[in-house]
């Protein structure tokens, strides 16, 4: 297994976690009533930390499918070089870091992070041309 496909594996656990802090985050707020049921209201806003981990996950769903088809197609192309490899790394490693820096409110930091783990999608999308 190339690099690139260890990060893509690991980037899939790392999603599952945040969206296992995320339930938790929301069922400490909303009741494990509201977690079992059908969600018909409203439900109730998440403030603090667990607001932060809902948040922090759907930033992560939003770019991981993007990180995933790079991932896979500089593989099916065949392509893996420095530039992919760091690409793979800093998705992860920026993805894995902007858990703990969003969940603890730390704004500036935050972005940088965000945008670290987005360089390494371009990296890999680079590479791909």
């Amino acid at each position: 297994m190339t690099t690139e496909l260890s990060m893509l594996l690991w980037s899939v656990v790392l999603g599952l976690v945040q969206i296992a802090l995320a339930a938790t985050g929301s069922v400490s707020q909303r009741g494990l009533s509201w977690a079992a049921g059908a969600r018909d209201g409203v439900a109730k806003p998440l403030t603090g930390i667990p607001a932060r981990l809902f948040r922090a996950c759907n930033n992560f769903l939003e770019t991981f499918p993007l990180f995933a088809v790079a991932v896979l197609l500089a593989f099916v192309l065949q392509r893996h070089d420095s530039m992919t490899l760091l690409g793979a790394q800093l998705y992860f490693w920026g993805r894995l870091a902007y858990v703990p820096v969003y969940a603890a409110g730390i704004p500036y930091l935050r972005t940088l992070v965000w945008a670290a783990s987005i360089v390494g999608i371009v990296l890999i999308l680079a590479a791909l041309f």
